[in-house]
Parts: C-alpha cells; structure tokens; sequence
C-alpha cells in the first residue's frame, strides 16, 4: 500500500500533480498550446453515427484558430502564453474533435509541422480509441522517437449503458482494444472521465476510476460534466430530464476516486472549467480555484491521498 500523500507532488498537493510530472521529466513547467485543424468525429459524420456526444458542441477550446495552419495557430497561443508566463516551453496540443480521424497525410503534415515550430516541447493528441488504425499507430510511435508524445484518450466512463446514452457510439470493449494497442507502441496515455454522466450514480463513478486502477495508464482527467450551449445535453437540460452533481457532491466522488487511483498515475486534470461565455450548469464549477480548493481541504479533512486505497500488489483496490 502507498504511505506518502506527498512523494508526486512538490506544492503538498495529495495527488500525484501535472506541475510535479513536468519538473520531473523535462526540469520545468510546460504549457499546453491548443490546436484546431478542423477534423470532425466518427459519430459525428455519420461513419458510426450522428450528431456527436450529447455534450459536444464542437470539441474547440477557448483559443483555437480553426481554418488557421498550424504554425499560425501555435504562433499566436505562444504569444498568449509568453504575455502570461513569459517566455515558455508549450506543448502542441491537438484538441478539437477526433485528432487521428483525417488522411495518413494529413495527420503526418500537421504533427510534423507542429514538432518543427519555436519552443515546442511535446505533442499531445485528443482522440477516441475506435481511430487508431495501424497506419496512424505506426505514425505516433515515429513521431513519439522524435519528439515526446501523449495520446489523450476519450473513456468517459466504464459503464456501455451510458456510452450509449451520450451518443459516444464506442463501447468499452472497443476502448479497451485501443488503449492496449497504444500501450503495446510504448505510447504515453491520458485518459478522460467525466463525472456526472445522465445516469450515473457515485457507485457507477467509482467503478470508473476501479477500471482506470487496473488499467494503470500514464495520465488521466477527471472533470465534471458541463452544460453548454448549442448542445442536446442543453436541450434535455433545460426540459428537467437531468440533474447534475452539487459541488460537494463532486467533491466528494473526486476524493473517493482518487484514494483507488495508482500513486504514480498523473492527475493532468481535476475540475474542468467550461466556456463561461457559453456555460449553462454547473455555475460552481466556473470557479476552479474554489472547486480545486475545495477538494484539496477535503483531503486535507480526511487525512487521505491518492492511492492510499491502492495495492499494487493486485494492480487494482
């Protein structure tokens, strides 16, 4: 069992902390840097089906550029940052929709544009695990031999009977065949949970985070679910057909979570925060320095940590 709720972190955070991992590997803190190249989804353009997730409204972040080069887009995200930080090592980081759902020529175009620009330390890819065919595989590893590679992989959640009522249009099965074959590359993973689901109980979120235990990957992100604009998850929202966690509900799953969590797995997220231009519910959850604090206090109160309920003797709880 794990006995130090600080050896991952260097600010006595209990979990094992995104700024502690960068220190760690490359002697400093990096900085994501988004990118939009305008790929859409498999679910989305009707190849599995339509529409996308329930909770999708485009899969852009705050500062994408779509229709712009990467260069382009990577030049003005390094410019926001430098005005913020100063000057800083980013992280060219593939965001909006399905970033290996696009041409084999398309995809090495645009990752080998985006190794070669100024101050780009690693590439992170966003993707689901139904589009990873050999040949985009094969690209990764190349690309990985280069220059450090992360693959961010969609999970969700473990449970197929909400895989099906988001519209993910990917069961588990299909994810778990998709996560081992990025392993089998040696191919850094992070994966996505979102907590809150239309369905989903604090049991069902726990057994999520039991799976992401047994599955011991690099990285995971751990987020609340958001209502945004433009979305059917506003839609069903607004007709009262779903409820969403209280912060301290919220809280009280993140703690649990990640005391099953592996010790050395990296929390690259905690709390998300929506577009507050575009936010509909959770409002709470658009302060994430209250909601961070919040959790951190709550660990605090409990004297607990992640993997303090982790044996990795089982490689599970």
């Amino acid at each position: 069992m794990h006995s130090s709720p600080f050896e991952f972190s260097s600010d006595n955070k209990r979990y094992h902390t995104l700024s502690y991992h960068f220190r760690s590997i490359f002697g400093h803190k990096l900085y994501k840097a988004a990118i939009d190249c305008g790929f859409t989804c498999p679910n989305a353009d009707g190849t599995k089906g339509t529409g996308g997730c329930i909770f999708c409204d485009g899969g852009s972040g705050y500062f994408t550029r779509h229709g712009l080069s990467v260069t382009t887009q990577l030049d003005s995200e390094r410019k926001r940052l430098n005005k913020k930080y100063g000057s800083v090592p980013i992280i060219a980081y593939f965001q909006a929709n399905t970033n290996t759902y696009a041409p084999i020529t398309e995809l090495r175009e645009k990752y080998l544009e985006a190794a070669s620009c100024p101050d780009v330390a690693a590439i992170s890819i966003g993707t689901r695990s139904d589009c990873l065919p050999d040949e985009v595989l094969e690209l990764i590893s190349d690309l990985n031999s280069r220059i450090p590679v992360t693959v961010e992989l969609g999970m969700q959640t473990v449970h197929n009977e909400t895989l099906r009522r988001i519209n993910r249009c990917c069961d588990h099965e299909e994810f778990l065949e998709g996560y081992h074959r990025l392993k089998e590359k040696n191919i850094r993973v992070c994966l996505h949970i979102i907590n809150g689901l239309p369905g989903e109980t604090a049991d069902m979120m726990l057994e999520t985070a039991k799976e992401i235990a047994t599955l011991h990957p690099d990285g995971v992100k751990l987020q609340m679910l958001h209502v945004i604009q433009g979305t059917r998850l506003a839609d069903e929202y607004s007709s009262g057909s779903i409820t969403l966690l209280s912060q301290e509900e919220y809280t009280d799953i993140i703690v649990r979570q990640l005391e099953i969590l592996p010790p050395d797995t990296v929390i690259e997220r905690i709390t998300g925060d929506g577009d507050r231009r575009k936010l509909i519910s959770p409002m709470w959850s658009a302060d994430k320095k209250s909601v961070i604090a919040g959790i951190d206090k709550r660990l605090s109160e409990l004297d607990t940590w992640q993997g303090r309920l982790y044996d990795n003797r089982r490689n599970s709880i």
